[in-house]
């Protein structure tokens, strides 16, 4: 994504399609303003099946754990990752740009396909748009040397209170071997956020509340969230502490910075905090992240985002704001239409690479999910699906050929209008 255009720009500062005038719409919206057509000029060219990649973008972090032996210090390496990732999934945009852009809404069935090839070795991404009503996206992630493996899926439902408020649905589950034999299995909480900056036209993220990892080795990560008030506080504060599952008071380890800057572990609960017991600590700017790999946007599978959403991505770095209207039009009428068309057919669309249980139920939630507050079925009535990554499917994709030319144009005429 690039900064914004001269007409980008005017459009956000004046005329019909004002900053102004949209701000308005979205005060007077009622229900989940995740419906509401966002305005051309605050489009992003990014679908939010990308922001899967933002799980994985330091996969020797994603990967550490695999290589402690200790159950608490591999707990830990757990919580420091997932920490990592933060920047990435919530402000790497809006710092680098000045202005976050609302992504793209997925299609049903579009996918986003990569890959890191870094000293961790190589680590696969899947994500995958497996709900539209409710929109839902799930994705898999597996460093391959390691067998560290994230799986899980995500929903939002944004509601407007002087500021846009994001509940975030779903969760993810991290499996990571050990020297036992017996994989850890760690189930991670999703953090609600808050949009900033609305007033001044430069809206940006922040988190609030508390997420939760708990694992099946008997231990438990929690993490609160504060922003910047108005009188006090840094942008973007966290702090967290790992405890045997059950005995918060009795803190292993404690974490505490900014997830956008650095923050610093240490050994004990936060009282106590000092250089004698400081056991590490995280520079996001010291620690660069690895490229993903993506196929060149011809050889993509229709459905791949970039692929899908091109002539969209190619309208907006132009500031061509008709282009962009008629061809989102163009994916979203068609696919409407195979909507109505599969209802009547008594029929569904069938997920490319992800599946749910027949019984609707999951070993790692019924186990942990009580610990942190999350239900057997995991929400499913409000992503689709309890939605898991099938290695069934993938070996059937990977199994058959890629469409040719002539295949991959009439998918793009049938589903997206292309």
């Amino acid at each position: 994504m690039e900064s914004a255009t001269p007409a980008q720009q005017q459009q956000a500062n004046g005329g019909g399609g004002s900053w102004g005038a949209f701000l308005k719409s979205i005060a007077s919206f009622n229900g989940d303003l995740a419906s509401l057509t966002a305005p051309p000029f605050i489009l992003s060219s990014t679908s939010l099946t990308e922001f899967s990649s933002y799980w994985c973008e330091h996969p020797s972090v994603f990967a550490a754990p695999a290589q402690e032996l200790d159950a608490a210090k591999r707990a830990l390496l757990v919580l420091k990752w997932f920490l990592t990732t933060l920047k990435q999934q919530y402000a790497s945009r809006s710092e680098q740009y000045g202005n976050e852009k609302k992504p793209l809404n997925p299609f049903l069935g579009e996918l986003f396909l990569g890959k890191w090839e870094d000293e961790a070795g190589t680590t696969e991404l899947v994500s995958e748009q497996v709900s539209h009503h409710p929109p839902a996206t799930a994705y898999s992630i597996t460093n391959l040397p390691s067998g560290v493996h994230l799986e899980g899926y995500n929903a939002q439902k944004a509601s407007f209170s002087k500021t846009i408020n994001i509940k975030q649905i779903g969760h993810a589950l991290l499996t990571v071997p050990n020297p036992s034999g017996q994989p850890d299995t760690y189930l991670i909480t999703l953090p609600s956020l808050h949009i900033e900056g609305l007033l001044f036209g430069s809206p940006f993220i922040e988190l609030d509340g508390t997420s939760y990892i708990t694992s099946s080795t008997g231990f438990t990560a929690k993490v609160d969230y504060s922003g910047k008030g108005w009188l006090s506080g840094k942008k973007n504060t966290f702090a967290a502490s790992l405890y045997p599952t059950g005995r918060e008071k009795d803190v292993l380890f404690n974490i505490a910075g900014q997830w956008t800057k650095t923050f610093e572990i240490h050994s004990g609960p936060a009282k106590h905090n000092s250089k004698d017991n400081l056991v590490g600590s995280w520079d996001p700017d010291k620690s660069p992240i690895s490229e993903l790999i993506v196929a060149p946007i011809e050889t993509q599978h229709p459905l791949e985002s970039r692929r899908a959403w091109a002539k969209v991505a190619a309208g907006i770095a132009k500031g061509d704001l008709d282009l962009v209207g008629q061809e989102k039009s163009k994916i979203e009428n068609t696919q409407r239409e195979l909507r109505n068309k599969e209802k009547a057919e008594g029929r569904q669309w069938q997920r490319r690479y992800f599946s749910v249980p027949a019984d609707g139920r999951d070993a790692a939630l019924v186990s942990l999910g009580p610990v942190v507050g999350l239900a057997e079925h995991g929400d499913a009535d409000k992503t689709g699906g309890l939605w898991r990554f099938d290695t069934a499917k993938l070996e059937q994709v990977r199994s058959q050929p890629p469409p040719s030319e002539d295949e991959a144009a009439k998918i793009a005429r049938e589903l997206l209008g292309q």
